[in-house]
Order: C-alpha cells, then sequence, then structure tokens
C-alpha cells in the first residue's frame, strides 16, 4: 500500500514555493482564488494519481489534529491561519 509522505518538509525551497503559492493567487478576489485552488487541487491530484495516497491526504487535510501538520510549524511555510484568512 502506497504511503503519504510526511512528515512534512520545511525549509528555504518550502518557504519560497509558499511565497509563490500565495503570490500566484494575490491579486484574486476570493472567489477567483477559491477556484484557483480548487483547479490546482485537481492538477495535483492528477499528477500524483494514487488513490490511496489522495485519500489521506484529504483526511488528513480535513482532520490535521493526530498528524504531523498538528506539528508546532519549523517554518512560515507550515504556519497557517485558523481562521481560513487570506493573508497576501
Amino acid at each position: 500500500m502506497a504511503e503519504l509522505n510526511l512528515p512534512l518538509r520545511s525549509g528555504p525551497e518550502v518557504d519560497r514555493l509558499y511565497a509563490e503559492l500565495i503570490a500566484a493567487q494575490a491579486d484574486l478576489s476570493d472567489e477567483a482564488a477559491a477556484d484557483w485552488l480548487a483547479r490546482l487541487t485537481v492538477i495535483l491530484c492528477q499528477h500524483i494519481g494514487d488513490p490511496e495516497v489522495l485519500r489521506q491526504a484529504f483526511a488528513l487535510a480535513r482532520d490535521p489534529s493526530e498528524s504531523a501538520l498538528a506539528r508546532e510549524p519549523s517554518s512560515p511555510a507550515l504556519a497557517r491561519d485558523p481562521s481560513g484568512t487570506r493573508h497576501d
């Protein structure tokens, strides 16, 4: 059985990619940003392709309390606003 690649990565490259992720949607309305993120998610799901890995990722995104996501972030790329507020 395939496994989701954990723990989450951190470091300068991850921070740069996080900044690019934010910048890519910075000029979009909230609705357009949500649509963009949905399209990106589908593209990445197609790239990953393994249904079991995707199911693990879906579960992890829905409830990170028992996972590597629950750890204290070690880089800004792992930090997230619990309210869901966009910071761009």
